[in-house]
């Protein structure tokens, strides 16, 4: 159930809460924004991630700002959104996007384990990329000394959702003007590669996309 803090107020039959609704579009996205403030001055910034269960990942620099006071446990809010179409409405008002979004709220804590450490970076690559991990170099120490991974859980979360068509003024839709969606969606163009990469593209690049089913 919602808490207090991730329910949502305008346009509350757009909430969702179930868990499995908001994993499909964390495993969706590709970038998320981490929100928290520092010196009461705030922040937004962002990056990629990994979900592992009901476990968020980030990563980074040990010498990154954000890591480095996201570490001491101070609030984050983590956000997460897909834009799946334009919605063209008959009045400028109305006009609105059909999306998907989520909001996280927590703190996060450092990972010290190596074993952990190890596995959500696993998680973070595969997120990106699935098969990627297995099929190029892992972290050496030196790489992994460099590199801070916190770990935010997922349990005071919401995500809001709309879909469908423009919803107009009963007295506008008799205005002459073109109404409806247009739909958006990410597409994978024609890989590149490297002018020093001799080996065929792999089928799992070939067939990437980041819709999930």
């Amino acid at each position: 159930m919602p808490t207090p803090r991730t329910r949502v107020v305008r346009e509350p039959h757009r909430g969702v809460y179930d868990r499995e609704t908001v994993n499909r579009i964390l495993d969706e996205g590709l970038i998320c924004h981490v929100g928290f403030v520092v010196d009461g001055q705030p922040y937004v910034i962002p990056t990629i991630y990994g979900r592992d269960g009901d476990v968020l990942y980030l990563h980074g620099s040990v010498a990154s700002r954000m890591l480095r006071n996201l570490q001491q446990g101070i609030a984050v809010c983590i956000t997460v959104t897909l834009v799946d179409g334009l919605v063209m409405a008959r009045s400028v008002f109305n006009h609105s996007m059909n999306y998907q979004s989520v909001v996280i709220l927590g703190t996060a804590t450092l990972v010290a384990d190596a074993a952990e450490k190890l596995a959500a970076l696993r998680a973070v690559s595969e997120h990106v990329v699935p098969q990627r991990w297995d099929d190029a170099r892992q972290p050496n120490e030196k790489e992994l000394k460099v590199t801070s991974v916190l770990r935010i859980p997922i349990e005071e979360f919401s995500a809001k959702i709309r879909v469908g068509p423009p919803i107009d003024d009963e007295a506008d839709y008799s205005i002459p003007t073109w109404a409806g969606v247009i739909p958006l969606e990410t597409k994978t163009g024609a890989a590149i590669a490297d002018e020093r990469c001799e080996r065929e593209l792999p089928a799992y690049l070939k067939n990437y996309s980041r819709k999930k089913t």
